[in-house]
């Protein structure tokens, strides 16, 4: 379930910044003014801006809704997840490379006779 939800999340942010990217400026209604034929569009003289800004409001709600819903369910988690490292692999290393100091100390024999020194 959590990664169909960041599926869809990543998917709406495209298509969120896509829709950004084909609405024009405010600066092009300058030209529709003085009659360079943007009336005779497929939505008219103002369908297409606010088709694509009502889709766009819509999509970026949708990724807010993601965005909250992605949060509630990582903060229900009690472990923390990784996606690049698997447990198993964890396990796997020996414990001298996971602790390179105990690796160091040299191993100390300890005599039960109290007349012989350390080697």
């Amino acid at each position: 379930m959590y990664q169909v939800i960041i599926v869809i999340h990543v998917l709406l942010g495209l298509g969120v910044v896509g829709l950004v990217l084909m609405q024009q400026g405010k600066g092009a209604d300058a030209g529709a003014a003085f009659g360079t034929g943007s009336s005779g569009s497929v939505f008219g003289a103002q369908g297409a801006a606010s088709f694509l800004s009502r889709t766009t409001a819509i999509l970026a709600a949708l990724f807010f809704t993601t965005s909250l819903g992605l949060a509630v369910l990582n903060s229900q988690q009690s472990v923390a997840k990784d996606l690049i490292i698997n447990n198993k692999a964890q396990q796997d290393v020996p414990s001298a490379v996971s602790n390179p100091v105990s690796a160091e100390l040299p191993v100390v024999p300890s005599s039960t006779n109290g007349s012989e020194p350390a080697k």
